[in-house]
């Protein structure tokens, strides 16, 4: 999609609030966004102007009324016009925050997305269900990307540790930084395709796999076809490749009683749950998320007495 008039003219052009002001830059920005067809004009239009300016939420109210230089009002049409070609708020910022953790992403990572903690929620679930938080556990968060799942968990699971495998070099490289920043050394990271190169026991596995149907990613939203990695989308023809390997994989790289929790896409909880059954393993219920979408699944290797 082309970006709409030039940012620019559009904040010179005289408004109820002056569009040379902050707040009338937001409002400016919100109105073009809307008429491109973003589905958040008014949020991205705020954060945007926000990081132009460097300012946070409350600053950015404050400043509400203040004339913007003309630097500054160069650098918010530069942001706008990236947004119009449907670039995300995340990616143009360069961080988004999961499970309340401030995270980096960059072109070699996913954008963590909020449906996504439903894994959180469901590992942390199947902890609780054998016992307390301060145990120690080891576990592995498979395709790791930016190191989200593994992060949040970690900060959960205080004594516990964990490995984040995945095949690009560079989102490692991000992953490592993010757990840098959140001086999380008992995180590390492998280059290795899913299971590969790793030995067990562990007693989580998780993961957010790509379950994208190979033939489906053409009709993904621009923001997801256009900027996450394919390698991070495609899972095959059917969206069930990695689901394959990782059922294949777990029960030799799960301890006792150990658990794996996947993310999957919209109608795949059944051929999921029955990939993990066919492979010894017992799963529970999916997990919806927020929305009510079936969104997380977990399974468990079998103690066997």
């Amino acid at each position: 999609m082309r970006p709409g008039p030039d940012f620019v003219a559009t904040a010179a052009r005289p408004e109820s609030t002056d569009a040379r002001t902050a707040a009338g830059a937001r409002l400016a920005l919100t109105r073009e966004f809307r008429a491109a067809g973003i589905d958040t004009p008014e949020l991205d239009a705020r954060l945007l102007v926000a990081h132009a300016l460097g300012l946070d939420h409350a600053g950015l109210a404050a400043a509400g009324e203040r004339a913007l230089e003309r630097d500054e009002t160069e650098a918010i049409a530069a942001l706008a016009r990236r947004r119009l070609r449907r670039e995300p708020v995340a990616r143009i910022l360069g961080g988004k925050e999961f499970w309340s953790l401030p995270l980096r992403i960059d072109a070699a990572t996913l954008v963590p997305r909020p449906e996504t903690e439903t894994v959180v929620e469901a590992a942390l679930a199947a902890v609780d269900a054998d016992g307390a938080r301060s145990r120690s556990l080891r576990i592995a968060d498979l395709g790791t990307g930016c190191g989200a799942l593994l992060l949040a968990l970690l900060t959960e699971l205080p004594r516990s540790s964990g490995v984040g495998t995945d095949i690009s070099f560079a989102a490692l490289a991000v992953a490592r930084d993010n757990a840098r920043n959140l001086r999380l050394s008992r995180a590390a990271f492998l280059a290795a395709d899913m299971t590969a190169a790793l030995s067990g026991p562990f007693d989580l596995i998780v993961a957010n796999p790509p379950y994208i149907r190979s033939g489906d990613i053409a009709a993904l939203a621009p923001e997801v076809r256009d900027f996450d990695p394919r390698t991070a989308l495609d899972g095959g023809p059917d969206g069930l490749d990695y689901y394959r390997s990782i059922a294949a994989a777990a029960p030799g790289l799960l301890g006792p009683g150990g658990a794996v929790i996947v993310e999957f896409g919209v109608g795949q909880a059944h051929a999921v749950s029955a990939l993990f059954s066919a492979a010894g393993l017992v799963p529970a219920s999916p997990r919806t998320d927020l929305s009510g979408v079936p969104r997380a699944l977990m399974a468990r290797k079998v103690a066997k007495n």
